[in-house]
């Protein structure tokens, strides 16, 4: 029983890690002018971060950014 016990903890102790939600850092850079800006996102996964951070892509006509998660 307590073999168990022990495999379930170390089970939900995983899937708890697994599933956090963190503040993740996306900088911007300009592509054709010359800027740097950092946005921070708060409590959310990292697949919802990159996705953000990707949404802040621009490019207008050779101008706009380029933003990566760091």
């Amino acid at each position: 029983m307590k073999k168990l016990f022990i495999v379930a903890a170390v089970f939900c102790g995983f899937a708890v890690l697994a599933s956090c939600k963190k503040d993740y850092s996306c900088e911007c850079n300009g592509v054709g002018v010359t800027f740097t800006y950092d946005t921070l996102f708060t409590d959310v996964s990292k697949k919802d971060a990159e996705a953000k951070c990707n949404d802040l892509d621009v490019n207008i006509f050779g101008l706009g950014q380029e933003c990566e998660l760091e």
